[in-house]
């Protein structure tokens, strides 16, 4: 029986999805590779290697497609998944009026209500594979509430306090979970985005989709609960969030939004 270690990747096709199942097929490990993005999905087998990846068109926020996916991961595995990775995610930025609702409806849908998905259907499988973990891709958003990715940041607070949580209750099974928090990455959902929030100008778009990877590959193999990513500006900043606390919204203010003189 093959007794190589698995992970499941949500989002898959592109971006950090893609570096951290390339990562972690370099490593051996078998690889399930999930999104709704055929053409990508079909380019990593021959890049992944073979024997090594899972391959299934699947889309997060429908319940009966996770499930199709989980069952052909786990007739593959055995049953066996060390790692569920929680990366597919959906971003639109600008001033929250003039984003369409079903675009912010759609956000809470992939990037909560997918997590969700994904972790409840996941867990009959989890729980027998000792050691195994949730890592969810958070979000620097998810510090404070960020101007320009209100729904956005909005589910990324979300998934932390879900982490947290299930971090706990899910202890007793030897399942831990955690999140990584990075700020802007270097993505095709941020850099072909039409509109981009002021905090991207600000802030630059500086971490690479390898660089996630390799965090990803150090949360399958270390305890930490949340992954604070970016290098010491942002632990500078959640330095400033915590030496002066009543200073949180004023600094997210010069980071995030725009002079008035300068709005749309």
């Amino acid at each position: 029986m093959d007794d190589r270690k698995s992970i499941f990747i949500t989002g898959a096709a592109s971006g950090i999805g893609r570096e951290t199942a390339l990562l972690f097929a370099r490593q051996d490990w078998r690889v399930g590779i999930f999104d709704i993005d055929p053409d990508g999905l079909n380019s990593l087998p021959s890049a992944i290697g073979p024997g090594k990846a899972i391959l299934r068109i699947m889309d997060v926020t429908d319940p009966q497609s996770v499930r199709g996916a989980m069952e052909t991961f786990a007739e593959a595995t055995g049953g066996r998944m060390d790692i569920l990775f929680n990366n597919a995610g959906a971003l639109r930025m600008g001033p929250h009026e003039n984003i369409p609702l079903e675009l912010q409806q759609n956000m809470v849908d992939v990037n909560f209500k997918g997590v969700l998905n994904c972790i409840h259907l996941a867990l009959p499988f989890l729980k027998n594979t000792p050691g195994s973990r949730i890592i969810n891709m958070s979000s620097a958003s998810a510090f404070y509430g960020i101007p320009e990715l209100a729904v956005y940041s909005a589910t990324k607070h979300a998934l932390s306090a879900l982490t947290e949580a299930l971090d706990l209750e899910l202890e007793p099974y030897g399942l831990t979970v955690c999140d990584l928090q990075a700020p802007y990455v270097q993505t095709p959902m941020i850099l072909a985005a039409e509109k981009k929030a002021f905090s991207v100008g600000k802030m630059g778009v500086k971490l690479t989709p390898g660089q996630i990877a390799a965090a990803v590959w150090k949360a399958a193999h270390q305890r930490k609960l949340h992954w604070k990513l970016g290098g010491p500006a942002i632990h500078f900043l959640l330095f400033l969030f915590w030496a002066f606390p009543f200073s949180k919204r004023r600094l997210v203010k010069s980071l995030a939004l725009a002079p008035k003189e300068k709005r749309p």
